[in-house]
């Protein structure tokens, strides 16, 4: 039964990129609208009004991503009923990338733009979007008394406008995506964390003097440089360093040393060291990672020692002494829990693979017994044949004697079959599978019947168009393999394609030998219609064609996943 976690960890999975970034704008509107509701200005509760149209334009960020015209449309009605309540009410609006507006309305009108200019018609798009944006015009006027626009205003959101607009159009025209691409869909959790932290710095620098947006840039960067800890983490803590230094210059530099009461560093710089500080435990041996997290703990250190004398001497504190000592806790508690988490993590590394390589190993004895059976089906097989031949042989022998030559020679180029068959077979389980579920125990014969049975079989959830050019004279071993290398190949596609609705499977003679190509129309991420967790089939399958003297090459390319293999025909000891 699926546990809490698990079921957040779906729902996270489902929201997608776009969704997480949306959840943690929300999460952000949260920290500020909600301490601003109960801080004795103003009437009582009255900034929690603003919570509705929030949600509301929230979701239909969330829609936008199926419907993005019925979710756009919908926003415009939410964020233009939501601006006419907070006109009606005096709901104190606040303002964020756009005056008077949330975070989390600004990433939703966003992702509407994006989601418009990447699927819907050109002309739904501009007019959906020319709606979007006299929406928002009118939510930035009415919330403030037509006092909202200002120099900035414009090109805030011009900025915000053309990049949703660029980003949507090159995911129309373009299914490929790039290496950060990818690294952002895989690492959601994380973008999710540091948008928020994000949103929190936006928070506080908004609160200060303008001069303070310059803290904004070195905080992206810190961000960025957290994602990039997921791959290169003993660099990323050398960046982090020279970040901490560039943010306690400029701290210091434009007077925000109210930095040095919460840390001396922003939200997302400090969450970005532990991330990278816990990956860099995780990954690397403690010769490497011991000088690099010392390194960026003096950084910190020196940093927070200059601002806590910058505040004594603008009298904020009597001397640095009383902030210094808490500082060093606090920094010594998120090194203690970056170390902690770094451990821990590298201890699940270790047994997640013990785990796998225990499960590989059982996979390859799996096949090898699968291979042990085919041998069996085999040798009786062909002995069967000798055995009928030379009882015939022998019946005829009296009778017809100029028959018997050819008997002998039908018996031996069965006997000689059965060997190789046998050695080749026998040859697979010398070495050092999977649990290939099908229905390769009751193939027949006839490859090309049992491929026809298993597409329209309809077990895996899509359609399959069938390919099959194949000799008369097909080896048993090889055609069984060809059998079992389809049929793991669709169960991948029902397990781990997402959105497939059709896969192409051609098996055809070539080059010596028998080529099995299976390709679907899906993408990978989430489960596939039939999903079910766990499984080693790919090593099976690369078990069974390697150890027959073949080839399997798998992956993505233009045509979807492809797993192609080769089999050849004939085997080493049959060259020999």
């Amino acid at each position: 039964m699926p546990t809490v976690r698990d079921r957040a960890a779906q729902v996270l999975q489902q929201l997608g990129l776009p969704g997480i970034v949306l959840l943690a704008a929300v999460l952000g509107d949260l920290g500020v609208i909600v301490p601003a509701a109960m801080d004795g200005f103003g009437r009582a509760g009255a900034d929690l009004l603003l919570l509705p149209g929030i949600v509301g334009l929230a979701a239909c960020g969330v829609w936008g991503r199926s419907r993005p015209v019925a979710a756009a449309w919908t926003g415009v009605a939410v964020l233009f009923v939501s601006t006419v309540g907070i006109r009606l009410t005096s709901a104190p609006a606040y303002s964020t990338a756009l005056p008077s507006t949330s975070f989390a309305e600004c990433v939703a009108g966003t992702l509407l733009v994006y989601y418009c200019a990447r699927s819907a018609s050109v002309l739904a798009a501009s007019v959906t979007t020319s709606a979007l944006v006299a929406a928002e015009l009118f939510a930035i006027v009415a919330r403030r008394d037509m006092t909202g626009i200002d120099n900035f205003t414009p090109l805030v959101g011009a900025a915000l406008l053309l990049g949703a607009v660029v980003l949507g159009a090159r995911s129309r025209n373009s299914a490929a995506t790039n290496q950060f691409v990818e690294l952002l869909r895989t690492q959601w959790l994380l973008v999710g964390i540091l948008a928020l932290t994000l949103f929190v710095d936006a928070s506080i620098i908004m609160s200060g003097s303008r001069s303070a947006a310059l803290l904004s840039v070195p905080s992206a960067v810190a961000a960025l440089t957290a994602l990039y800890a997921t791959r290169r983490p003993l660099r990323s803590i050398l960046l982090l360093a020279g970040i901490y230094v560039v943010c306690d210059v400029l701290i210091l530099s434009i007077g925000a040393v109210h930095y040095g009461s919460i840390g001396g560093l922003p939200f997302t710089a400090t969450a970005s060291g532990v991330v990278a500080v816990a990956l860099l435990v995780r990954t690397e041996p403690a010769r490497r990672s011991v000088p690099a997290v010392a390194l960026l703990s003096c950084v910190v250190g020196a940093g927070a020692t200059a601002q806590a004398y910058a505040l004594a001497r603008e009298s904020i504190y009597s001397r640095p002494s009383s902030i210094l000592p808490s500082l060093f806790i606090a920094a010594v508690l998120l090194l203690g829990i970056s170390v902690a988490i770094g451990m821990f993590l590298r201890a699940r590394d270790s047994e997640r693979t013990t785990v796998v390589e225990a499960a590989v190993a059982e996979a390859q004895t799996a096949e090898r017994m699968a291979l042990a059976r085919e041998l069996h089906d085999i040798v009786a097989h062909y002995v069967t044949g000798i055995v009928v031949q030379a009882q015939a042989a022998k019946i005829v022998a009296e009778r017809s004697p100029d028959v018997v030559p050819d008997s002998l020679d039908q018996i031996e180029n069965a006997g000689t079959e059965a060997l190789t068959a046998m050695r080749r077979l026998v040859r697979s389980m010398r070495g050092d599978g999977t649990d290939i579920q099908g229905d390769s125990e009751q193939a027949t014969t006839d490859l090309a019947a049992d491929l026809r049975a298993l597409a329209a079989s309809g077990g895996h959830g899509v359609r399959i168009d069938l390919d099959v050019d194949l000799p008369a004279d097909l080896p048993q071993e090889v055609a069984r393999s060809a059998l079992r290398i389809v049929q793991e190949s669709l169960t991948n596609v029902s397990r781990h394609a997402a959105g497939a609705t059709a896969a192409w499977v051609s098996v055809r003679a070539d080059d010596g030998g028998v080529r099995v190509r299976v390709a679907d129309d899906g993408s990978p991420g989430e489960p596939g219609p039939l999903a079910v967790p766990g499984g080693y089939g790919l090593v099976g399958m690369r078990e069974r064609v390697e150890l027959l003297g073949g080839t399997l090459r798998t992956g993505r390319t233009h045509d979807g996943w492809v797993v192609e293999a080769w089999l050849p025909l004939t085997g080493e000891e049959e060259s020999e």
